[in-house]
């Protein structure tokens, strides 16, 4: 007997009937996300271009550098045929979401050499650099040092009768690693090494230096430069990560970037202002990445959210139909959360942005003021974005089920290229110590009030001394955002507290906490930022304040979640009743925000503007046919181009034939038994 209903047209009605549920004007939301209509219009049209140019076809995955390279030409190619601004290719080029060799070269390479430059270095190759006439990389990380920059082995040494440095790797871990773009893309480098003066390490600095002939693209004499080989998981395929080793490689003493710290002609050393004035790059790319973290969790939640809605599995629901997954707290209480910290990290990563561009600016006038406070905000914020999404995009995986694991999906590729964000910029564990380090220095510095930064507001309950509050919160009281983003100022304020009266003998876990309360709290007060300014922008009873805050809450409340073993060791939270479950009522106002939330979750992920070509998923698609989007996709998979493969003249036939004569029986010719 035929079914009753057809699954696949099902599942087109029910996206549709979750896309009218919802109440909030998606357009409105979207351009909120975007900044301006005028943005989000500018982006749909470089969407609209890319989407219907073949080289672009997504399809077409085989040897993924030689294809990133035919993508990123393509997409100069349209900058000049579109007269694109810069701002425009590079949404063009995030808009591809594959991991580019030059992305290197803007993101790292460019900054860099501009912000450390000197006028006249930057005069001289800032054009070329800016139009890709050179393409060029950052080469930080070695063999055998990453992370703890200071302990790195590349030298260059002054030789003031030349007046040249001599670029030189003495050891096989001081050999450059990793380096993205060196393996066959870049020309040329801002190469970091130990500035070495008469004998004397002056520590790390940035040097300005050709890798490769312009003329055949072959390494420089002095220089081994190659390919590291495969990523795990097939991770950032497209990307050339690279080696190089240096024997005594001479550069002009003025690819020194040296607009802060200068050698003399005579060998003098001029001390820069700030000891770590070259970390800028690396902050810069902290900063970007939030915004980057906060796009791909997106990714993943509106995947993961329309399969979800559309996934009817177990029990039989009031329609006679077995229900929605979406529909089973199990599922939405993994997926929702998700959905908000996209929306957390996209708005926080804006705000990140300007303050780097405002401490830049500071920078070039000499003022480093914000320095340390961009270091330790872009490395609290950095571990935050990296472990939360590479945790969020394989929870969504796995949301889906045994489809989930398909690469027709979308989510693998996605998790892969991400996976290594916990270790590069800065290993989230290393990092951890930097922020604590921070946190430390300003308690003991007994600062009041009017004198914290934004990421050490939090230590204002601690001055003058008081006694450890403790809070009771009832459903409604834990539903008010001040009641959640309060509760992570005094977690933060306590573990730093204890670790200070403890430092001597830390415990086991205390950076990783500290970091983590330190860095959530700083977000939970950039979250009630957001929230004013939610009001003010759609007015405070409007469908979209309502529904965008009560995302921003189940962040708030989400996190406190996270954080419950240290406002519990510290009896900050106590059962109303003086017994039973303190954390109770904080579930149950979860439960609720995530219930609230449900019917607006489709719009909320219609909200990021994001096209079948872009997702990329059969299990994402618009209108919800997911069953015969993933049926298509395999249809058109090159395995299934030929009903027989080449590995059955060559493996499967010989097996079959020797299994058949092991038991006595020839059916070599025959089609059936």
């Amino acid at each position: 007997m035929a079914p009753s209903n057809d699954v696949n047209e099902q599942t087109g009605k029910d996206m549709a009937q979750a896309r009218a549920a919802t109440t909030i004007h998606v357009s409105s939301v979207r351009n909120y996300l975007y900044n301006t209509a005028e943005e989000w219009e500018a982006r749909r049209k470089i969407v609209e271009v890319l989407e219907n140019d073949p080289v672009f076809d997504k399809s077409q995955r085989t040897e993924r550098y030689t294809r990133g390279m035919d993508l990123t030409n393509r997409v100069y190619e349209l900058q000049d045929q579109h007269k694109w601004s810069q701002k425009d290719t590079s949404a063009a080029i995030a808009i591809l979401d594959e991991q580019l060799p030059i992305q290197l070269h803007n993101v790292a390479f460019q900054p860099v050499f501009n912000l450390q430059g000197s006028s006249t270095l930057v005069q001289k190759y800032g054009p070329l650099i800016a139009s890709r006439g050179i393409f060029g990389c950052y080469l930080q990380t070695e063999l055998g040092h990453g992370t703890n920059v200071g302990r790195l082995e590349t030298t260059a040494t002054y030789i003031p009768e030349t007046k040249e440095f001599e670029i030189h790797s003495p050891t096989i871990t001081s050999s450059k690693w990793w380096i993205g773009a060196l393996g066959k893309t870049a020309t040329h480098g801002v190469v970091q090494a130990k500035l070495i003066i008469g004998g004397k390490d002056f520590g790390p600095h940035l040097f300005f230096m050709q890798l490769r002939s312009l003329k055949d693209h072959t390494p420089l004499p002095g220089i081994v430069i190659g390919d590291i080989g495969p990523k795990s998981g097939a991770g950032f395929a497209p990307t050339d990560n690279g080696f190089a080793r240096f024997d005594h490689v001479r550069i002009p003493k003025d690819q020194m970037l040296s607009k802060f710290a200068q050698v003399t002609d005579d060998g003098q050393y001029k001390q820069p202002p700030h000891a770590k004035l070259s970390y800028g790059g690396m902050l810069y790319i902290r900063a970007n990445m939030v915004t980057g973290g906060g796009w791909l969790m997106a990714k993943a939640a509106t995947v993961a959210i329309r399969y979800g809605t559309v996934r009817r599995q177990g029990e039989i629901g009031p329609d006679g139909l077995e229900k929605q997954i979406i529909s089973y707290p199990s599922t939405y209480y993994r997926l929702l959360p998700i959905l908000s910290h996209a929306y957390i990290f996209i708005q926080l990563g804006k705000q990140l942005t300007k303050a780097f561009d405002t401490m830049a600016a500071r920078l070039a006038k000499g003022d480093t003021s914000l320095l340390a406070e961009m270091h330790a905000t872009t490395s609290g914020l950095k571990i935050l974005v990296s472990s939360i999404g590479v945790q969020d995009i394989e929870v969504a995986r796995r949301s889906m089920g045994g489809h989930g694991y398909s690469a027709f999906a979308g989510l693998g590729r996605i998790y892969n290229d991400y996976l290594p964000s916990v270790t590069y910029e800065g290993d989230n564990f290393v990092l951890d110590q930097q922020v604590v380090r921070a946190a430390l220095k300003t308690l003991r510095s007994n600062p009041d009030a009017s004198s914290l930064s934004p990421s050490s507001f939090y230590l204002r309950l601690l001055n003058p001394p008081t006694s450890t509050p403790t809070f009771s919160p009832t459903v409604d009281q834990w539903l008010d955002p001040a009641t959640s983003i309060l509760l992570l100022d005094w977690r933060a304020a306590l573990v730093v507290q204890e670790l200070a009266k403890n430092v001597k003998e830390p415990d086991a876990s205390v950076f990783q906490r500290v970091s983590k309360a330190v860095s959530e709290a700083f977000v939970g007060r950039q979250v009630g930022e957001m929230l004013s300014e939610l009001k003010a922008k759609f007015g405070e009873t409007s469908k979209e304040s309502v529904v965008v805050g009560g995302l921003f809450l189940l962040y708030l409340l989400t996190t406190v979640e996270t954080g419950l073993v240290d406002l519990l060791s510290f009896n900050v939270i106590r059962p109303a009743s003086g017994s039973g479950d303190a954390s109770r009522t904080l579930r149950v106002a979860i439960g609720r925000a995530c219930e609230d939330l449900l019917p607006e979750a489709i719009g909320l992920t219609d909200a990021f503007g994001f096209t079948d070509w872009e997702l990329d998923s059969a299990l994402g698609v618009y209108y919800g046919k997911v069953y015969e989007a993933l049926w298509n996709r395999a249809q058109q998979d090159p395995l299934n181009k030929t009903e027989v493969p080449v590995a059955y003249e060559r493996s499967i036939r010989p097996m079959l034939l020797r299994g058949q004569r092991q038991v006595g029986v020839n059916l070599d010719g025959k089609a059936k038994l």
